[in-house]
């Protein structure tokens, strides 16, 4: 989609902008929405769509307001500066339209709020870019542990993000004429993690074909009838961002044609407490230096990083860009209170693992700190299953181990 400059300059519309991000956001859990969207009659659509209404421009006000204040001029970089664009014209686009009245009204909103959330489709790559071109005017002596401001607003901004999107995708699902049974908008109330793991790996792998000319295999161990509640789309992108790398790891390590290359492996797990999916490989670890950092918005491991001036840069998936696959990958499962922790043994390899806790209500983020988050999803993390799971698995192989909660939802 091409982008345009915003329809108006931030001043010009700065105080409303701060009226707005001044109000109080509304969470809504989980457990509402599947209620909620299980009868999608005519009335819960247009109430629906009068609560994003008012909803959504707190929301992104907030978020414009914070990308036109960043710390070490990161607000003034081309590609930060076409993000908040992007936020003003969708702030302008919801805050302009009328009250809503009827259902004439609600599909005209429905299909506004449908391009607005097209129109933000890049925003994590252009964010990236953003971060790419603050490093390379930063003194070499500054590292990745002295930025903790930026770290901070990233993680707030993109778990927004994900929070935005996935009130306006429920809402524009639950138009959906023909949803699959199991669906509630974007929620499947009877998901199989085999199924989504499966169908993650086979598109990272499809990329691996691509760039190498060949991929590890990969091995799948756990129950395929085993289903529980969750948003498809979220595990899809956990899986696919942990699967890329191990097999970029793995390739890499074994490219020479005449050695035997191990599989990765994938192990789905349903606790009493947790859902744990389990990706592990044999693509020789990460360094101690280099482990305390994985989860930072301005560390890569890739020797060669998109090239900015790719004019393609948004369009073609790659097996590794700008570090932001393994923040926005643990984001994803924080968001309902799961997490991501990796472990690794240089020299062999390492694992990741998911974690989501079964819980019987899951709040949908909205006005809450990064430090919150992160201290919230690491009483998650520290629990006896995650735990004992983590003990099991230390044999040197880097670990991908998130944790997914099993939305038990009374």
């Amino acid at each position: 989609m091409a982008v345009k400059k915003a329809s108006v300059d931030f001043v010009k519309v700065a105080d409303e902008v701060q009226r707005w991000g001044e109000m109080k956001q509304t969470g809504v859990s989980l457990k509402y929405m599947m209620e909620f969207g299980s009868r999608p009659t005519e009335r819960n659509l247009l109430l629906s769509a009068q609560f994003l209404h008012k909803e959504l421009p707190i929301r992104i006000a907030r978020r414009a307001i914070e990308l036109e204040n960043l710390p070490f001029g990161l607000s003034e970089k081309p590609a930060v500066l076409k993000v908040r664009d992007w936020y003003l014209d969708s702030f302008c686009d919801v805050h302009s339209f009328a009250k809503i009245k009827d259902m004439h009204d609600e599909l005209a909103f429905t299909e506004m709020i449908k391009m607005i959330k097209v129109r933000h489709n890049h925003v994590v790559p252009a964010m990236a870019l953003g971060v790419h071109q603050l490093k390379k005017d930063l003194s070499p002596s500054v590292v990745p542990e002295d930025l903790q401001e930026i770290h901070q607003f990233l993680d707030r901004f993109y778990m927004s993000r994900i929070g935005i999107r996935m009130l306006i995708g429920q809402h524009v699902a639950l138009h959906d004429p023909k949803p699959e049974p199991s669906c509630v908008g974007q929620i499947n109330t009877r998901m199989s993690p085999m199924q989504v793991a499966r169908a993650a790996s086979e598109d990272a792998r499809f990329i691996c074909l691509r760039e190498y000319g060949s991929a590890p295999e990969i091995n799948f161990y756990g129950d395929p009838d085993f289903t529980f509640p969750y948003v498809p789309q979220h595990l899809h992108l956990m899986v696919f961002e942990l699967v890329k790398n191990s097999l970029r790891a793995v390739q890499e390590r074994f490219s020479d044609p005449d050695k035997d290359v191990p599989p990765i492996r994938i192990i789905v797990a349903d606790g009493i407490e947790d859902v744990t999916i389990k990706i592990s490989d044999e693509g020789g670890g990460i360094a101690r230096s280099g482990l305390s950092k994985i989860f930072t918005y301005l560390y890569s491991t890739a020797k060669n990083p998109r090239d900015e001036n790719n004019s393609q840069e948004h369009e073609r998936v790659s097996m590794a860009g700008y570090g932001f696959g393994l923040p926005i990958s643990r984001l994803y499962g924080r968001y309902f209170g799961g997490d991501l922790q990796i472990i690794s043994t240089e020299g062999y390899g390492s694992y990741s693992r998911s974690d989501e806790k079964k819980k019987k209500s899951l709040r949908v983020f909205s006005n809450r700190n990064s430090n919150h988050l992160k201290r919230e999803a690491r009483g998650v993390v520290c629990s006896r299953a995650t735990t004992r799971r983590n003990l099991l698995w230390r044999k040197g192989n880097v670990s991908f181990s998130w944790h997914v909660p099993n939305l038990m939802l009374g």
